[in-house]
């Protein structure tokens, strides 16, 4: 038996990023220096980045994903998002978690990922 509650209904599968907070874009442009070693294209491109939530006190919560479970990365990838979030100015402190629901699809790539790989 399962004791995970039932999402909401029209609850969004991925919660909404914290794009108005001052430190939002520059975070954004740390992700997009990260590249999964197999895909010579950045995380955030791959939609692998889900939400980026900064607070008041300018810590920045991260969920991303990975192509796959079985990535050979999947330790190392959230270290590296935290290592090139965790030195910007103003930057109080990174958390980067790893989830796999909603689980990752090619339609979560960014228009500029698909033509980088072909897709387009």
């Amino acid at each position: 038996m399962n004791n995970v509650p039932e999402p909401l209904e029209g609850a969004p599968l991925i919660a909404p990023s914290s794009t108005d907070h001052p430190l939002y874009e520059q975070v954004v442009e740390a992700c997009r220096t990260v590249y999964d070693p197999e895909i010579p294209v950045n995380i955030y491109e791959l939609g692998l980045i889900y939400t980026i939530d900064i607070n008041a006190e300018n810590e920045v919560a991260i969920k991303m994903s990975l192509t796959a479970p079985g990535c050979p990365v999947a330790g190392e990838m959230p270290g590296w998002v935290a290592d090139a979030v965790e030195p910007l100015p103003g930057v109080k402190h990174v958390d980067v978690d790893l989830v796999w629901e909603p689980p990752w699809g090619m339609d979560m790539m960014s228009d500029e990922a698909r033509l980088e790989l072909g897709f387009m």
